[in-house]
């Protein structure tokens, strides 16, 4: 693996990672053509028209340019948004990724009606803030802008996984993401300095013009597939 790429990218590219993408077959196919993959979740989109959106998009817009960006299935600009916390999901029904109180052979659509009365009068934590902390080939690393933001953002998920009946194995060390795209081949490392040159370039594009990325009230989301989530309760 080149040393021009850090450590937190090795994976994205073949040398280091030659297993298949996790998500390869269940949740799009080597076309780059995205599969049913009903869950729910809770997410904050971006504030579409606003200035840091603006950089989002002129960021993404590089990412398709490079002339390998073939090897990723990229979601729609509407699909855009942050994971504040993982729901349930078709391909994931097990422990501790499922409230133990409930079946495990529940229809997605009524787990989505379960937790649509479970979050009714939720008290949810405060707004919050975020900033992209690092570019990867599938989308944005972000993390709270301030550590005020940090711990607010940890409350909400300690304050969701009440309602939700569980706690993943990374509830406390989830990374944050703004998801572009999914990889349907590895990048060739002979590729690792150009795309390594386009994250520095766009992490500093984000520092001068988008120190903080504007985003909406975090809200119950359903979703049939990675193109679109259906804000159903908003919960800021």
């Amino acid at each position: 693996m080149p040393d021009i790429i850090k450590p937190s990218l090795a994976g994205f590219f073949a040398g280091s990672n030659p297993r298949p993408p996790v998500h390869l077959g269940t949740r799009y196919d080597a076309s780059g053509k995205f599969l049913l993959e009903p869950g729910n979740t809770v997410v904050s989109h971006l504030v579409s028209g606003s200035s840091s959106e603006t950089v989002v998009l002129a960021v993404r817009e590089k990412m398709l340019a490079m002339p390998d960006a073939d090897r990723l299935a990229f979601t729609p600009v509407s699909s855009l948004h942050m994971t504040l916390f993982q729901g349930v999901i078709e391909y994931r029904r097990r422990l501790p990724y499922w409230p133990s109180d409930v079946p495990l052979d529940t229809s997605i659509d009524a787990m989505t009606r379960f937790y649509l009365e479970r979050l009714k009068g939720f008290q949810r934590a405060g707004p919050f803030n975020i900033k992209v902390v690092e570019v990867v080939p599938t989308g944005l690393t972000v993390a709270g802008a301030t550590e005020e933001d940090v711990r607010i953002m940890r409350e909400w998920r300690d304050a969701l996984a009440v309602p939700f009946g569980y706690r993943h194995p990374d509830h406390d060390t989830y990374v944050f993401h703004v998801t572009f795209a999914y990889q349907t081949q590895r990048l060739a490392d002979d590729r690792a300095a150009a795309w390594q040159a386009l994250f520095d370039e766009s992490l500093m594009l984000f520092g001068r013009e988008a120190p903080v990325i504007e985003i909406r009230p975090p809200a119950f989301c359903a979703f049939r597939d990675m193109k679109h989530f259906e804000e159903l309760l908003v919960l800021g």
